[in-house]
């Protein structure tokens, strides 16, 4: 009878595990349940048969850094918050956090990379989803014409897959912005750009050209930071900033008013709004590294650009190294400026580059 009441006890158990997400007990006895995170699979064991996939990136190189963090970066959200759809009602935007808000006005200020006032401030899942919200917001529905949709050569290979993914009447991919002949497009300038890392401009020089700004790598692990941009539309993703690409989450900073609107209507008939809980995640990491700066600027141990710039700048050493004894391909001259952010002289080091 003995042994029949375990074996019930342990099929309870397992059943419970198994069906109704239970976690394992602590240690210290207290019958609380810990949640245990499986780690990522994203990631094949290296082997001598094992080949390099050049085909996207994943920013796992700034792991070492949050790992360090401890629990200083940790955010407990309990089950019965964040249940409403509604994060503001008092906001403009009403699926923004608003500690989330704070923190991004927060960093941009702290680095110097977008202005921030006078600008409302856009959640979305990703930069992808804000750039199919600004291509619905910018695209006029009055003369039944597609807007076009140019960027300059090379560009983000995604670009025309996403805008033509819907087939959408509103707006349609029309290639190289150097060879646009046209009058009226929506220009996309990624800056520094995916795929060459190269600082861009606007190159569409009609009255009519509208602008998106993907702003994605301008940070300073990446590029030095010359200036703080004011461009209508400014695009920039939790992902390329602190490597937290499994977030899911972007933001837009837009100058006009309607636009904005016409972006917030996009998401909401998208996705209903952006996840709370990556938006608290999201706050909560941007303040640590706001923190790592602004009250213990001595320890470089919490400063994470200053780290991730190091580990970008090792990359490329060993990359040129390996290029220049192949003798097959070549590299473009590494480029160097002066960085208001680090107060010195930095080289860039593109998070990705045309071999």
């Amino acid at each position: 009878m003995a042994s029949v009441a375990m074996n019930l006890a342990f099929l309870a158990m397992y059943i419970h595990r198994r069906y109704f997400g239970g976690g394992r007990s602590d240690n210290n006895g207290s019958g609380k349940e810990i949640t245990t995170v499986e780690p990522s699979k994203g990631k094949p064991p290296v082997t001598a048969d094992s080949v390099v996939n050049l085909d996207h990136g994943d920013p796992t190189l700034y792991w070492e850094f949050w790992l360090g963090t401890g629990d200083r970066a940790t955010v407990v959200i309990p089950v019965w918050q964040t249940m409403s759809y509604f994060s503001d009602l008092t906001g403009f935007c009403w699926f923004v956090e608003p500690g989330f808000e704070r923190q991004v006005r927060r960093l941009h200020r702290l680095v110097g990379n977008a202005v921030v006032d006078g600008y409302h401030l856009l959640v979305g899942t990703g930069s992808t989803q804000l750039f199919q919200a600004a291509l619905y917001a910018l695209s006029p529905a009055d003369d039944g014409t597609p807007m076009s949709v140019v960027s300059s050569a090379p560009y983000y290979s995604s670009y025309p897959s996403v805008t033509n993914f819907l087939n959408s009447a509103l707006y349609r991919w029309d290639g190289d912005a150097n060879t646009f002949a046209g009058d009226a497009c929506i220009e996309v300038i990624c800056s520094p750009n995916n795929p060459d890392g190269g600082i861009r401009k606007g190159v569409v020089k009609s009255k009519s050209v509208k602008t998106i700004h993907d702003f994605a790598y301008c940070w300073p692990q990446y590029t030095p930071i010359t200036e703080a941009p004011s461009h209508d539309i400014m695009l920039f993703t939790v992902s390329k900033c602190t490597g937290h690409a499994g977030t899911r989450l972007g933001w837009a900073l837009v100058k006009d008013t309607e636009v904005a609107q016409k972006m917030i209507k996009f998401m909401e008939l998208n996705t209903i709004g952006v996840s709370k809980d990556s938006q608290l995640r999201a706050a909560k990491i941007i303040k640590v590294v706001c923190d790592g700066y602004e009250q213990s600027p001595t320890s470089e141990a919490n400063r994470l650009f200053h780290f991730a710039q190091r580990k970008m700048a090792e990359r490329w050493s060993r990359l040129r190294t390996v290029v220049a004894a192949s003798g097959i391909f070549s590299l473009p001259d590494e480029l160097s400026s002066y960085c208001t952010f680090a107060k010195q002289i930095v080289t860039a080091n593109p998070r990705k580059h045309h071999i």
